[in-house]
């Protein structure tokens, strides 16, 4: 239930450490903004990378829920913190309501699992440390 415990996940996190140091903040830009400015339905893959984009922002901010040692990318732990954009912080903001909005593959495949609110509670920590900026 993690932002990463899935391999599209894991896949874009892969992407985030093989990016150039100076590029990391517009791979996350991108991943943020591909769900924050999607109109219509969202896709799963947009969705997904979104949380876990928006989760690397959350934990770069004071308080901020730590990044999974296992799952998450490496960078943060190896390169030292990123250089996150303050305007980054709205922005996973906007993206992660879209995701668990009703219009959402994402939210869709946990609703028919039966751990949407589950799912919710746990990442609950990535919101507040993002709304508390």
């Amino acid at each position: 239930m993690g932002p990463f415990d899935d391999d599209t996940a894991c896949d874009w996190g892969y992407d985030l450490d093989e990016a150039i140091p100076s590029e990391r903040s517009a791979v996350l830009r991108e991943a943020l903004a591909a769900a924050a400015d999607a109109t219509g339905y969202l896709p799963y893959v947009e969705g997904t990378q979104a949380i876990a984009a928006a989760a690397i922002v959350a934990a770069h901010q004071p308080g901020g829920p730590a990044l999974d040692a296992v799952y998450s990318p490496d960078c943060p732990r190896t390169d030292g913190p990123l250089d996150i954009p303050t305007d980054l912080i709205g922005l996973s903001l906007r993206a992660f309501d879209r995701v668990v909005a009703e219009d959402s593959h994402w939210r869709e495949l946990w609703e028919e699992a039966g751990r949407f609110d589950e799912l919710i509670a746990a990442l609950a920590p990535i919101r507040t440390a993002l709304h508390g900026c």
